[in-house]
């Protein structure tokens, strides 16, 4: 548990309203699974981020960095520890020739709009993405052929000691679901993404398709946190996991999608448990048919 004396200094860093205590994390993710987090803070600037991480660093207590929690699972027993939520308050977008600035909170929906309502095209791939600019650009988030390296020009971050850093699209080091950023301490605060310009009618098409795509492929009627799993060299994921017969693999309220066997669906009920139950045994199945190694693309927090 997070000691009084921690959430008094915190207090000097951030509104008080925007601090939570034993916050339920199923509210917090598109999965909506997690118990409850210590404390988390919901983020209004550069300035906070960077006091309160030299704060939390300095008392040694752990903390993460939460966008839109589309890529999250969260234990049911929570977080011990601090979450740090960069979302609605810092996702200012501003655009200026070919280039869009987003603040990391912005969700890349929002700027796929951006871009369509200035007549830039590339990002039409994200238009469906439901994620922040920050997380996608550190996992090289992508769909349906396009990813973040693509159109990424330059991206902020800062440390946990309090530097700003610029990387190009060069240094971020991108690659399949992976940056330079991925396993290193840095926060993304700002990307700057290049993009050409293009006609306003095909760019409102390309992305009418592909959510079409998505309404037909995905189960958006469901509560999930995306793909589940990357995708082995080689093969699709989705593929191994229904001709190893797991298509509606279900353990608790946790389902293989019927209608994407690379997702799992949350069916109202589930915990984080049955999910990595259902993890775990599409892994053995897919392992044992096939001989390939299936690698989880979600992040587990506990």
């Amino acid at each position: 548990m997070i000691s009084e004396a921690v959430i008094e200094a915190l207090k000097g860093y951030v509104p008080e309203k925007n601090i939570y205590l034993n916050e339920p994390m199923a509210g917090r993710t598109t999965f909506r699974i997690g118990g409850p987090a210590d404390c988390l803070l919901e983020l209004e600037n550069k300035e906070q981020l960077i006091s309160v991480q030299k704060y939390l660093s300095l008392v040694e207590i752990p903390f993460f960095i939460l966008g839109n929690g589309s890529n999250l699972l969260v234990s049911d027993h929570g977080y011990r520890g601090v979450i740090l939520q960069i979302a609605k308050n810092m996702s200012r977008i501003q655009t200026e020739k070919c280039c869009i600035t987003a603040q990391a909170g912005a969700m890349l929906g929002q700027v796929a709009r951006a871009a369509l309502d200035n007549g830039l095209t590339g990002l039409e791939f994200a238009s469906g993405i439901p994620g922040t600019v920050g997380g996608g650009v550190i996992m090289n988030g992508g769909a349906y052929d396009g990813e973040m390296s693509q159109v990424v020009k330059k991206v902020t971050a800062v440390s946990r000691t309090g530097e700003t850093y610029e990387f190009d699209n060069s240094t971020m080091e991108f690659g399949y679901r992976t940056s330079a950023l991925k396993n290193n301490c840095f926060t993304v605060t700002e990307v700057t993404f290049e993009l050409k310009e293009g006609d306003r009618d095909g760019i409102k098409a390309k992305m009418e398709e592909l959510a079409k795509k998505r309404r037909e492929k995905q189960p958006l009627e469901f509560p999930s946190a995306g793909s589940v799993f990357k995708r082995p060299q080689g093969y699709y994921a989705g593929k191994l996991i229904m001709d190893a017969g797991m298509r509606g693999y279900q353990t608790g309220g946790a389902r293989v999608s019927d209608k994407h066997c690379g997702f799992i669906v949350n069916t109202g009920n589930a915990t984080a448990q049955d999910v990595l139950d259902v993890i775990a045994e599409v892994k053995e199945r897919v392992k044992i048919r096939f001989g390939v190694d299936l690698e989880t693309e979600i992040i587990y927090l506990e």
